[in-house]
């Protein structure tokens, strides 16, 4: 309990021995766990990978949706260890898989595909307007460059150039989040510069289309795939076509209201317990650690 609950430093002080006993008892108890099959009964799942050290070090996460809990840790997120995943899950359990949320990582799709084909694989909304947010950012850039161009590179931004370098939270945001001088940088791109306060309105119109609920929703995310393939803005076209090829899995997930929601709130967990520890020398402790945390066990209070 003292190990879920605070630092393992203050957990060494209260109960008077050592990180490494620490460590070693929080592995034990986990480990124990394998006992309890979280795999039996798995249904929907949501995967996705989280950045645990510097220099591209991941964990590959999977969360079970219906009894909201972690059922599978591992470092490593790419087609080897997914693959390990559903080999460890076996085909029986396998088969009985229904959905899959992830983001639009192209390893997962695939691996998902080839696996458990019958599962409906369900695309996080919140990365696909993450991909238009990227590319309305690459069309602010380029306007900024040229504005920068014409009165030389390595002046101070001034003017029409500082008011373009300071937009980036008028175009992100949603609209009504906006605040009175945010609205007016916004007026004042949509009169000077068009171009790009077209790609803010493709932005927008893709985050309604994502947003939205019924068929009403599937036909603006239809009409928005024809609107950027004909928009003449070069990120907008590719993200259209991105768009176009995860079409399926967006649908999917407007139709079941399923998106990777739980699965980032996990994810955030694991951030704090790595915080909290002021990081780990060895993932298997983060791991051992998480799992005692979210997979459904937590040890209750002594009492």
């Amino acid at each position: 309990w003292c190990a879920i609950e605070m630092s393992k430093t203050a957990a060494c002080r209260l109960l008077r021995c050592t990180w490494r006993t620490i460590g070693r008892i929080v592995a034990r108890v986990a480990g124990d766990l394998d006992g309890q099959d979280l795999l039996d009964g798995v249904r929907r799942i949501g995967i996705d990978e989280i950045s645990y050290r510097r220099h591209h070090r991941y964990l590959l996460v999977i969360v079970d949706h219906d009894r909201r809990r972690l059922i599978h840790a591992v470092d490593g997120a790419n087609t080897k260890t997914l693959t390990a995943f559903f080999d460890q899950l076996g085909a029986e359990r396998t088969a009985a898989i229904t959905h899959v949320t992830a983001d639009g990582a192209p390893w997962i799709a695939r691996t998902v595909r080839q696996r458990c084909p019958q599962a409906t694989l369900c695309a996080d909304t919140f990365h696909v307007v993450a991909w238009a947010t990227a590319a309305l950012d690459e069309v602010r850039r380029q306007t900024w460059n040229e504005v920068r161009d014409r009165r030389g590179r390595g002046r101070v931004a001034t003017g029409e150039g500082k008011i373009l370098k300071d937009a980036r939270w008028s175009l992100w945001k949603n609209p009504d989040n906006l605040t009175d001088r945010q609205r007016e940088r916004l007026a004042y791109i949509a009169a000077t510069h068009p171009r790009l306060h077209r790609a803010w309105a493709l932005k927008e119109g893709l985050r309604v289309a994502v947003t939205g609920k019924g068929p009403s929703a599937v036909a603006a995310l239809d009409k928005w795939i024809r609107w950027a393939q004909r928009c003449r803005i070069p990120s907008f076209i590719r993200l259209g076509g991105r768009i176009r090829n995860y079409r399926a899995a967006i649908v999917a997930t407007l139709e079941h209201k399923l998106t990777n929601a739980l699965v980032e709130s996990f994810n955030t967990k694991i951030r704090l317990i790595t915080r909290r520890a002021f990081g780990f020398h060895h993932v298997d402790a983060l791991i051992a650690l998480a799992r005692l945390t979210l997979s459904g066990q937590r040890p209750q209070l002594p009492t």
